[in-house]
């Protein structure tokens, strides 16, 4: 009796954190990554280490809060039912929502960083948009989570932007450089999942021809913009590994899918574009 009630309550209190901490592992990947090619960019600019400090707590803690204010309002796939669990999503948007709001009160003090309004609007929209499409079911998944991306990356040109304090053409160009990548990584994950029974190479091709095509299209692209100096030329490398690792997998044997191997692949690839994205603006 004891070891039921043992997991019964185990399992409420998994619930419960299933309810306030976002699951979402590879959106963390998708906020991180640009969040931190923009303090690199940003802080190598003017050394405001203080003011990207304050916007990092505030993009964690507006990414947080999603998850708890959602399940409050039923929104979200799990959804607080019981008088504990809408209490306690309550406290969690309360106190996320009051941190987020200090911080932001802090760096738009006296009329500073005005134009975070404006990626926030941008934000806003995309999560609206992404909402939206969630909406319409299955066959919007993909472009809903492309859309709602434009949203966590903008992580980057806002971080560029406050350690700066210039939301110029090199915030935009790291806005869509991360965008670009992580739309390429949500592509190859609904690839590989669609994909897990495929064995051959035309198989694969039948889930995945427009992906494959789309990586020496999205490489030559590069070139082109490095050549014309809208990029740094040492951006194309940050993509390389990514793109290398979505051509190969067409022409490698095939492997049962292991969600969980994948995602931590993807991890990695995250970090060596962030890594290496940072390098090639900070010697730009």
């Amino acid at each position: 009796m004891n070891e039921k009630s043992d997991a019964f309550r185990a399992a409420q209190q998994a619930r419960i954190r299933a309810l306030v901490i976002p699951r979402e592992h590879g959106a963390w990947g998708l906020l991180l990554v640009p969040l931190f090619t923009g303090v690199v960019a940003g802080y190598a600019s003017e050394h405001r280490i203080w003011p990207l400090l304050v916007f990092t707590v505030t993009a964690l803690s507006l990414f947080w809060l999603r998850t708890p204010l959602e399940s409050l309002i039923g929104t979200s796939s799990l959804t607080a039912n019981t008088e504990r669990e809408r209490w306690t999503a309550l406290i969690a948007s309360m106190l996320l929502a009051t941190l987020a709001t200090a911080c932001l009160a802090g760096l738009m003090w006296k009329g500073q960083n005005l134009q975070l309004l404006l990626l926030g609007g941008a934000t806003a929209l995309a999560f609206l948009i992404q909402s939206v499409l969630r909406s319409l079911g299955r066959k919007t998944r993909m472009a809903a989570q492309l859309v709602g991306a434009i949203g966590l990356v903008c992580t980057a040109p806002a971080a560029y932007y406050i350690g700066t304090g210039r939301l110029d053409k090199r915030a935009l160009i790291l806005w869509l450089a991360n965008w670009i990548f992580a739309g390429n990584q949500i592509h190859f994950v609904q690839l590989r999942i669609h994909s897990a029974r495929a064995t051959t190479l035309s198989q694969k091709l039948a889930h995945g021809k427009f992906f494959l095509l789309a990586q020496p299209v999205l490489f030559a692209s590069l070139v082109f913009a490095a050549f014309w100096r809208v990029i740094p030329p040492l951006a194309i490398v940050a993509f390389f590994p990514a793109l290398l690792r979505g051509t190969l997998w067409f022409f490698t044997k095939p492997e049962p899918l292991d969600v969980r191997r994948l995602g931590w692949s993807e991890m990695k690839q995250g970090v060596a574009f962030g890594l290496l994205l940072a390098v090639a603006f900070i010697y730009s």
